[in-house]
C-alpha cells in the first residue's frame, strides 16, 4: 500500500477521512493548507516496511545512474513525505539490527557488554531494578563488543559508588552532640556497636561528655552486657523504661553532650516497633534515629526491615536516613544490602564486620564496599530477586515503578511545578496530597489519622454543590463512588466525601453532608422523594436530577413517561462537553410538566452525539425546578461529565492497590482513587489557557503518548504522585558529610 492523499475542507473531515479508509493508527506523513481546505498525506503503519520511494526522493548521493534532483513537475509534498518515510524505514532497519544482536546470546553464544553486565550485577545479587537503571547509561562507546573490559569494569564501578550515599569522615558524626539511638531487629548488632561508637567516642573528647542508655528489658543479661562495655569505657550507663519519657533522662543526663541509646531488638512485623519509635520522639529532646543492617541477612528480609522501620519514623514525624551496616564478615555477598541501601537513599554511616571493640569497625568506604560486592562469587547465595523502587511507601511487597515513571525522577523541576499549579487551581489538593501522605504510614495508624484528617478538613473548604452518586457498589467492585464535590466554577473538588461515613436516606444525607458543605446545587442520581423535594423546594436550592425514560410526569393533564413525551420533540440546542474522555455535544430540548404532587417541573431529554458524524452515543433524561428554567443546562454537561469519575476511579483503585498489596485501608485508598480521578475529570473538562498548559505538562510527564487525555492524565497523576514519594525520600538524606 502507497501514500495517498485525502483532500476536506477542514482538518476534521478529512482526518476522518483518514481513520475510515487507514484506521485508527494510519501515519500522516505530511499535511499542508490549499486553498479548497487542507491536504493530507498518510499511509496504513504497517505498510511502512514495504514503502518503495520513487526515484525522485533519493538522496543524491545513492549512485551516479539515479536520478539525483526531483522533476519539475513533481510535487514537493510528495518527495517531502516519501524522504520521511525512507527515513523511518531505516530507523526500523537500525532498532531491528539492535534487536537481532540482543538475541545473538540463544543463537551464537554471544552475549553483548551490556547483557553480560546485567547478568553479572544478577548473579552477584544486586537486584533488576537498580541494575537495568545502572545499565541504561552506558556509553555507546563502551557497548560496543571490542570495548575494552577494565574499562567498562571501571565504568560500572563509578556509576555504583556514585549511588551510595557514606559519612565522608568520623568527625562529621561524633562532633555533633545530641542523641543517637540505633534501632532494628533482635540480632542485629545493636549492643556490640553501641560499645564501639561509645568507644570512638570516648577517643576523640574522654568519657566525660558521654553517657550510653538502653532500653532493652526483655532480654535476659541485656543491661549487664551493656554495662561490662559502660565499665571498661568508664562512661554512665543508664536503663530507660518502655513507657518511660524520654524528657524523664535527659534529665538525668546531667549536662552529658553525647548519648547514644541501645534499643531493645523488635522483629519489622512487630507492631511495637511504632511504639519504641514514637517513644523516642515523644520529648523535646532531638533523637538522631540510625538503622543496623544485617549484611548476613536475606534480600527479602532487609528490604521489608527498611520499609517497616521508615514507615515507623514517619508515623512520628521523624526521619530514618542513617544506617550502619553490620556482620560484614558474615555475609556471602555484601551486594543485596548495598542494592536496598542505593534503592532508598539511605546513607551509609560505618561498617562492622567483627566482635573487637573498637577496631572491628571504620567509616564507609564507597571504594572498598563497592570492591567487596563486585569481587562476590556469582555462586554466593541465591539469585537475586526483583524488589520495591526507592521511595515507594506503599508496603513492603510494593510493585515498583514503572520504568516511565521512573523516569519521572529526573523531572523534579517539572514535576514541583505541575503539583504546585494543581494545589492552587483544585480546591482540595493539598487535603488528597495529605491522604497520600497516610497511606505511607503503618497499617494501625492510617485510619485514625484518617479520622482526624477528615475533622479539620470535612470537604476540603466550601464549595458550589455536590455531584451524588448512587447508593450502589460500582460494577465488578466492592465499593461505591464518592460523592465530588463542585466549586463555583463548575470543576471538580480534590477530596472526596465517602458514601458509607453518611447517614442513611436521601434527606438525611443532603442535609448533614450538603449542609456541612455550604452546597446550594445538588446534582442528583435518581429522582428524589417527596420529602426531600419538598425540603429543596423550601430551601430553594438549585438542583437536577436524572430520570429514567419511564419516570412518569403529567403535561398539560395528560399522564406521560419521559419517552413519550419527547417522541417527536426535535432537538433544537446544542453546546460542547467532554464525554468519558471524548469531545462530544450536548443537543437537548425541555417541556413544562408536573409531578403527582403538582409541583412545576422541566422535563429535559438530551443525546450526547459525536461533532463529526452526528452519530447519538448516549441519551439521558433529567427533571429540573420550573423556576430555574434553561439556565440549569450547564449543570446537565457537569452532570454528564461526572459519568467518567467512577471508570476513572476503578482505574486508579487497580494501580493503587496492585502497588499497596493491600496494606492501605481502604478508606484511604478509596479517597485516593477518587480523589485523583476528580483532579483528572477537572483538567480534562476546563478549557482555559492554564489548563491546557497544565495538561501538556502532566501528559509530558507520561513520556508516551495515548489515546484518550483523561486515562493518560490519570496514570500520569498516580506515578507522578509515587515519584513525589520517591524524591521526598531521597532527598531527607541529610547532607552533611556526604561524598
Amino acid at each position: 500500500m502507497s501514500v495517498r492523499r485525502f483532500v476536506g475542507a477542514n482538518s476534521r473531515d478529512v482526518m476522518r477521512q483518514v481513520r475510515e479508509a487507514l484506521g485508527e493508527d494510519a501515519l500522516i506523513v505530511a499535511n499542508r493548507r490549499t486553498e479548497g481546505g487542507v491536504e493530507i498525506l498518510a499511509m496504513a503503519d504497517e505498510a511502512v516496511d514495504h514503502f518503495e520511494p520513487s526515484p525522485s526522493a533519493l538522496p543524491p548521493s545513492t549512485s551516479v545512474s539515479q536520478v539525483a534532483f526531483p522533476p519539475r513537475d513533481s510535487d514537493p509534498l510528495q518527495v517531502m513525505s516519501e524522504r520521511l518515510l525512507r527515513e523511518m524505514q531505516e530507523m526500523r532497519e537500525l532498532l531491528s539490527q539492535r534487536q537481532s544482536a540482543a538475541e545473538l546470546p540463544a543463537t551464537e553464544g554471544y552475549i553483548a557488554p551490556q547483557a553480560r553486565l546485567r547478568q553479572q550485577l544478577l548473579s552477584i545479587g544486586f537486584s533488576e531494578e537498580l541494575s537495568d537503571e545502572v545499565l541504561a547509561e552506558l556509553p555507546a562507546a563502551l557497548a560496543q563488543p571490542e570495548a575494552d573490559s577494565t574499562l567498562v569494569m571501571a565504568w560500572l564501578r563509578d556509576q555504583l559508588m556514585a549511588r551510595l550515599p557514606v559519612l565522608k569522615e568520623e568527625n562529621g558524626f561524633f562532633d555533633q552532640a545530641g542523641i543517637v539511638a540505633l534501632v532494628g531487629p533482635t540480632g542485629v548488632g545493636k549492643t556490640t556497636t553501641t560499645a564501639k561508637l561509645a568507644a570512638r567516642f570516648v577517643m576523640r573528647h574522654g568519657t566525660r561528655p558521654v553517657a550510653l542508655v538502653t532500653t532493652d528489658s526483655f532480654r535476659i543479661g541485656a543491661h549487664e552486657q551493656l554495662r561490662i562495655y559502660a565499665r571498661l569505657l568508664d562512661t554512665p550507663m543508664y536503663a530507660l523504661d518502655t513507657e518511660q519519657p524520654i524528657d524523664e533522662l535527659v534529665g538525668r543526663l546531667q549536662g552529658k553532650q553525647w548519648v547514644i541509646i541501645d534499643t531493645v531488638g523488635m522483629s519489622q512485623r512487630d507492631q511495637r516497633v511504632i511504639e519504641q519509635i514514637a517513644q523516642l520522639q515523644g520529648g523535646k529532646a532531638s533523637v538522631r534515629l540510625v538503622l543496623l543492617l544485617n549484611a548476613a541477612s536475606q534480600p527479602e528480609t532487609l528490604e521489608e526491615v527498611v520499609l517497616r522501620y521508615r514507615q515507623a519514623a514517619r508515623a512520628a514525624g521523624a526521619e530514618l536516613d542513617d544506617c550502619i551496616i553490620t556482620k560484614q564478615d558474615e555475609a556471602g555477598r555484601l551486594a543485596p544490602v548495598l542494592d536496598i541501601v542505593m534503592r532508598h537513599g539511605m546513607r551509609v554511616l560505618f561498617g562492622s564486620y567483627g566482635q573487637q571493640v573498637p577496631e572491628d569497625m571504620a567509616v564507609a568506604d564507597p571504594a572498598a564496599l563497592i570492591d567487596q560486592a563486585l569481587t562476590a562469587h556469582p555462586n554466593q547465595g541465591k539469585e537475586s530477586h526483583s524488589f520495591p523502587a526507592a521511595g515507594n511507601s506503599m508496603g513492603a511487597q510494593s510493585v515498583t515503578l514503572p520504568r516511565w515513571s521512573r523516569d519521572v525522577l529526573g523531572q523534579g523541576r517539572r514535576l514541583s511545578s505541575v503539583l504546585t499549579r494543581l494545589r492552587d487551581r483544585v480546591v482540595g489538593f493539598s487535603a488528597l496530597e495529605s491522604v497520600w501522605d497516610i497511606a505511607s504510614l503503618p497499617g494501625v495508624l492510617q485510619d485514625k489519622r484518617l479520622d482526624a484528617l477528615l475533622v479539620s478538613v470535612p470537604c476540603a473548604g466550601k464549595g458550589l454543590g455536590m455531584a451524588w452518586f448512587p447508593r450502589r457498589n460500582e460494577r465488578g467492585c466492592d465499593w461505591t463512588m464518592p460523592d465530588v464535590g463542585i466549586d463555583a466554577d463548575g470543576g471538580w473538588l480534590a477530596l472526596t466525601s465517602l458514601q458509607h461515613r453518611q447517614p442513611a436516606g436521601w434527606h438525611t444525607r443532603l442535609l448533614h453532608q450538603g449542609e456541612a458543605m455550604g452546597a446550594a446545587v445538588h446534582l442528583l442520581p435518581v429522582f428524589p422523594d417527596p420529602t426531600t423535594l419538598a425540603w429543596l423546594e423550601d430551601q430553594h436550592l438549585t438542583w437536577i436530577t436524572l430520570v429514567t425514560a419511564a419516570q412518569r410526569v403529567y403535561c398539560q393533564g395528560e399522564r406521560y413517561t419521559q419517552r413519550q413525551l419527547f417522541t417527536d420533540s426535535p432537538l433544537s440546542h446544542h453546546t460542547d462537553l467532554r464525554f468519558r474522555g471524548q469531545t462530544m455535544q450536548l443537543w437537548s430540548t425541555y417541556i413544562k410538566v408536573e409531578d403527582a404532587a403538582g409541583t412545576p417541573l422541566l422535563a429535559w431529554v438530551g443525546d450526547v452525539r459525536d461533532p463529526e458524524n452526528g452519530k447519538r452515543i448516549a441519551r439521558r433524561y433529567w427533571l429540573t425546578p420550573a423556576r430555574l428554567g434553561a439556565d440549569v443546562l450547564s449543570l446537565l454537561v457537569i452532570q454528564l461529565q461526572s459519568e467518567g469519575l467512577s471508570s476513572l476511579t476503578k482505574r486508579a483503585w487497580q494501580q493503587l492497590k496492585e502497588a499497596d498489596n493491600g496494606e492501605v485501608s481502604t478508606e484511604v485508598r478509596l479517597l485516593m482513587a477518587s480523589g485523583i480521578a476528580a483532579t483528572v475529570g477537572h483538567l480534562d473538562a476546563a478549557s482555559d489557557e492554564a489548563s491546557v498548559a497544565l495538561r501538556s505538562d502532566l501528559l509530558r510527564l507520561l513520556g508516551t503518548a495515548r489515546k484518550r487525555r483523561d486515562t493518560a492524565m490519570l496514570d500520569a497523576l498516580v506515578h507522578a504522585f509515587m515519584a513525589r514519594d520517591a524524591i521526598r525520600q531521597l532527598s531527607s538524606v541529610s547532607r552533611e558529610g556526604l561524598v
